[in-house]
């Protein structure tokens, strides 16, 4: 004979379970109430505050007696009217950005495809090297390429005077607009290009590889193979490194300011995010450089609706 099984008991429910169950049933919002309240005081009153500011001539008068002074839209019609952000902030935050953007999604997706063509153990020692470039903090990788340009000192500099193509007496690579940006532009492609090499090679590896073969057997090479395979497979993949990528470099403060002249001494160079810098905290201005990170976060939150709106549509066709 055999033995009767024994149904295992129920652990028991007590009040505080069964009354968390009833309040929660239908009710799943009740279940992130907790983060979402640290997510409004950590970032929605803070942005509820920016926004506040702008709309207020604030400095150091109203810091001192804890007054308001509301101006209305005085500081958005002050930065919109000046001349020196259509001709030299705006085409300077947009241009390195787009420029920067798209150079970080390319080189990683290029390395991406080169991680996985490696065998486990390669491309594990590669993934973890190419790491290291991310893990540098902003503020040592900057300092790396300023005094890799520097005018007298710097390792391009050096190369290029004993190559007899430069005179580094009379070349600052800094006070120039473009060459500074250039500079700018390698320091953020550098930082940026391993996350999207590693989330990129992330996706790769789940795209079946009875696709590729299928495709080499009719004759698709390698480009082919990656514009009717990998793009559109991994198009979820590449919205989010681009939509991420385009708010990191957008909002670039620490590779601009922490360059020569970048700190105020070189207005030529400025962007949305230095610019709001100075004006609030060397300036003294408050609402005006609030004013100006408005500006910043509706461009962003423009560009991004208007990204995600054309990729759903090209899902819908």
């Amino acid at each position: 004979m055999t033995a009767p099984t024994i149904a295992p008991a129920r652990p028991p429910r007590g009040p505080r379970v069964r009354l968390r169950r009833r309040l929660t049933r239908g009710r799943p919002w009740l279940l992130l109430a907790p983060a979402l309240a640290v997510l409004a005081v950590l970032l929605l009153w803070p942005l509820v505050r920016v926004v506040l500011l702008s709309f207020q001539d604030y400095g150091l008068k109203q810091i001192a007696s804890g007054t308001d002074n509301y101006v209305g839209l005085d500081n958005y019609r002050a930065i919109l009217g000046d001349p020196f952000l259509w001709t030299v902030v705006l085409p300077n935050t947009v241009g390195f950005a787009a420029i920067c953007v798209a150079l970080t999604v390319a080189v990683g997706t290029g390395v991406a495809l080169f991680l996985n063509t490696l065998s486990r153990t390669w491309r594990t020692l590669c993934s973890t090297a190419v790491m290291v470039a991310w893990a540098v903090p902003a503020v040592t990788g900057t300092y790396v390429f300023v005094w890799l340009f520097d005018p007298l000192n710097g390792l391009v500099s050096s190369v290029l005077d004993g190559l007899g193509l430069i005179d580094p007496a009379t070349t600052n690579w800094f006070t120039d607009r473009f060459t500074f940006y250039a500079i700018a532009t390698l320091n953020v492609v550098h930082h940026g290009f391993p996350f999207v090499a590693i989330t990129v090679l992330a996706g790769l590896m789940t795209v079946p590889t009875e696709l590729y073969e299928a495709a080499t057997m009719d004759g698709a090479n390698a480009l082919r193979r990656f514009r009717s395979i990998t793009v559109p497979v991994l198009k979820p993949v590449f919205a989010v490194v681009t939509i991420l990528s385009t708010i990191w470099d957008f909002k670039v403060f620490t590779q601009i300011y922490l360059m020569p002249g970048g700190n105020g001494g070189n207005k030529d160079v400025f962007n949305l995010g230095v610019w709001s810098y100075i004006q609030s905290f060397a300036q003294g201005k408050y609402g005006m450089g609030s004013a100006i990170a408005v500006l910043l976060t509706l461009i962003l939150l423009a560009i991004t609706v208007v990204y995600l709106r054309t990729l759903f549509r090209e899902d819908e066709l």
